[in-house]
């Protein structure tokens, strides 16, 4: 079996941070996001993969390398623009022949992986697999009916009136039966070729479609909301330890983890935290559920429920929370009366001003 992995998207609900940054290598708990899928699919015993790429392709490349991080072998698959899912199988023919594969989205994230899932598969193949979970939003994703087998009856992409909250989770399994498939429907009112269509289709050829309903976590991680959400999931299973420096006037409660090379002094951090290797943290408070990574400087400052990514800095700023900060940012407090807010933001940003 080979994996086939999906990181080309343009990560519009994540912008600013993804006008210089691929979406699927923000990290959560100081790890891309993509890097979890990939473990989850070398943990699976698949090691033949190939990566979907577009515009962020030299970022995505530098940060995966060949895959022997991860134990895997991957093919880079260059994508011209986002044209659906069905077009990334349909690109990836000649890598994929005639074997099953999964394919996996890049930027989901499945707490529990899917090694039970894939072995359901191996030892029980049908034409394609689906993982489902419930939602509360369902016409924000792709949604299907099934029957009390678990079997898909009708697959329908963003419904206006779903028919069911189950959710198709961003995990597929497939025979070289889709390639047929894929090859037969046309775009979506909104210019894709839509999985969705092409599931419906082997459906509608008699082919047969299983589920399978996950009952643990999973999140797509498109916008800032869910980003936060898993960063929090992940850090409650931080195995706390200090490897940096801690001083005698600080106060660490609870799953903290400093990374080596990180300092803290006179500061007080309540877990889940981590604090990133290189980072400094000086009389400050740094509460639940917040990643700090590297090389950060937080001062005279108090953060929680944040991403903090790289080389950024904080000074005498009272409270963040709730935040997803970029690279490279300097947030500080403007000199002199009368008191003023001095903002520098990238396209589609979002700030909350106390007054």
């Amino acid at each position: 079996m080979k994996a086939l992995v999906l990181a080309g998207g343009s990560g519009s609900r994540l912008r600013p941070i993804t006008h210089t940054s691929s979406k699927q290598l923000v990290p959560v708990a100081n790890k891309p996001i993509l890097f979890y899928g990939l473990e989850s699919i070398a943990a699976a015993g698949i090691t033949d993969v190939g990566v979907i790429v577009g515009s962020t392709a030299p970022e995505i490349e530098a940060a995966v390398g060949d895959g022997s991080a991860f134990g895997l072998t991957v093919t880079y698959i260059p994508q011209s623009e986002p044209l659906g899912l069905a077009h990334a199988v349909l690109i990836a023919e000649s890598f994929l022949g005639d074997d099953d594969f999964v394919m996996y989205l890049g930027d989901n994230f499945v707490l529990d992986g899917i090694t039970d899932v894939v072995e359901e598969f191996r030892k029980d193949p049908r034409d394609a697999q689906v993982l489902l979970t419930r939602v509360s939003n369902p016409t924000a994703f792709g949604v299907a009916v099934t029957d009390d087998n678990g079997n898909v009856l009708v697959l329908e992409e963003k419904p206006r009136k779903p028919r069911s909250d189950l959710a198709v989770a961003g995990v597929y399994l497939f025979t070289a039966a889709v390639h047929e498939a894929v090859r037969a429907v046309q775009p979506s009112p909104r210019g894709e070729l839509e999985i969705t269509d092409a599931l419906q289709w082997m459906i509608d050829q008699g082919m047969e479609v299983r589920s399978t309903v996950i009952t643990g976590y999973w999140k797509d991680t498109g916008n800032v909301t869910d980003m936060l959400e898993v960063n929090r999931t992940l850090l409650e299973r931080l195995q706390p330890c200090v490897n940096g420096y801690v001083d005698d006037e600080s106060e660490i409660i609870g799953r903290v983890r400093i990374e080596a090379g990180a300092e803290v002094r006179r500061s007080r951090i309540v877990g889940p935290v981590i604090i990133g290797a290189g980072s400094v943290v000086s009389d400050s408070y740094v509460g639940p559920s917040t990643s700090v990574a590297e090389n950060c400087r937080i001062s005279h400052s108090e953060i929680e429920y944040s991403i903090v990514l790289r080389e950024s800095s904080f000074d005498r700023i009272r409270r963040v929370a709730a935040s997803l900060v970029g690279r490279n940012v300097k947030v500080a407090v403007a000199p002199g009366l009368p008191a003023t807010h001095r903002l520098v933001i990238g396209d589609h940003g979002h700030v909350q001003l106390s007054s």
